[in-house]
């Protein structure tokens, strides 16, 4: 068996929810055992995103300015407009995707880095977008201690426990897990 077929994401963890107003942000935290210039590299070369990442990326993230991020699983390639708006390296990134604010802060911590996720976003999907990342950010972890097991983003991760994440994610923050994938409604 490979390590990939190894893999299963551990129970939810590291995460909070934070609400202003109508605003709703979600906030992941890991501690990698990886300095923060490595960290950098791999959240800003589009090589890198393509190992762990849930969109491609036309061009580098690491300086301001507009950027194509193409997002995987949909049916008909997305390319929403994004745009890097901060990329202070190796300490903070901020971009647009999908209308969303999403901010990596980057910080030394036990010869590693904590990283931590902002994401803003609509509050149905906040344990959905929790367990996607989950996933990438363990994913991005084996990529950088040099043994990966290849990017699990969209359907996909419904085979690596995405579903069981979900639903964790969900009753940490309170909330009724969303019903993904939609099922068909009894009288159709």
């Amino acid at each position: 068996m490979t390590d990939r077929e190894q893999y299963a994401p551990g129970p939810a963890r590291g995460a909070e929810v934070r609400k202003e107003g109508e605003k709703w942000t979600l906030i992941l935290s890991r501690e990698l055992r990886h300095s923060p210039e490595k960290v950098w590299r791999a959240l800003t070369d589009p090589a890198h995103l393509r190992e762990w990442a849930p969109f491609d990326a036309d061009r580098s993230l690491g300086t301001v300015g507009t950027v194509k991020l193409t997002t995987l699983g949909a049916p008909a390639p997305q390319e929403p407009e994004s745009k890097v708006t901060r990329a202070d390296a190796p300490k903070v990134l901020e971009y647009t995707w999908w209308g969303n604010d999403i901010r990596w802060e980057l910080e030394p911590f036990a010869g590693g880095t904590r990283l931590t996720l902002w994401q803003n976003l609509d509050r149905r999907f906040i344990s959905m977008v929790a367990a996607g990342w989950h996933i990438c950010l363990d994913v991005l972890d084996r990529l950088l201690s040099g043994s990966p097991i290849g990017r699990i983003v969209a359907g996909e991760a419904m085979k690596f426990g995405w579903p069981r994440l979900n639903s964790e994610y969900a009753q940490q923050f309170g909330i009724e897990a969303p019903n993904w994938p939609p099922k068909a409604s009894q009288n159709s």
